[in-house]
């Protein structure tokens, strides 16, 4: 599965920034669509998840910051991030799981200042 992520950038601490990722196919909606990040020198975390039924995880650190989203119709999901914190900062991919495959996008970087 080729996944195209996008809408990094700079954000200020606070502020908000959201990320699509699009993936072409029409099982999109079987798909479980993750979100994970790597931050400069750290192992590569999960962000959050969305199963094909709209179920949501994320991790502790984004808990009422981040919202992961899917839109089947247009095969994309997206990571509504509010609240940014310099911690944010790293590159983040989406993920596609399904029949014991996982694919992975090329990285969108962000970027949070103090």
């Amino acid at each position: 599965v080729q996944l195209q992520a996008s809408g990094g950038g700079l954000a200020q601490a606070g502020g908000s920034l959201r990320l699509s990722c699009a993936a072409p196919g029409s099982i999109f909606s079987r798909y479980i669509m993750g979100w994970y990040r790597q931050a400069p020198g750290k192992q590569r975390e999960l962000v959050a998840t969305i199963s094909s039924g709209g179920s949501t995880n994320s991790a502790d650190s984004v808990k009422g910051r981040f919202t992961i989203s899917r839109d089947n119709a247009r095969n994309t999901v997206y990571l509504q991030m509010n609240s940014l914190k310099p911690e944010d900062t790293a590159v983040y991919y989406c993920n596609a799981f399904y029949n014991l495959r996982s694919s992975w996008g090329q990285g969108t970087e962000v970027t949070v200042s103090s």
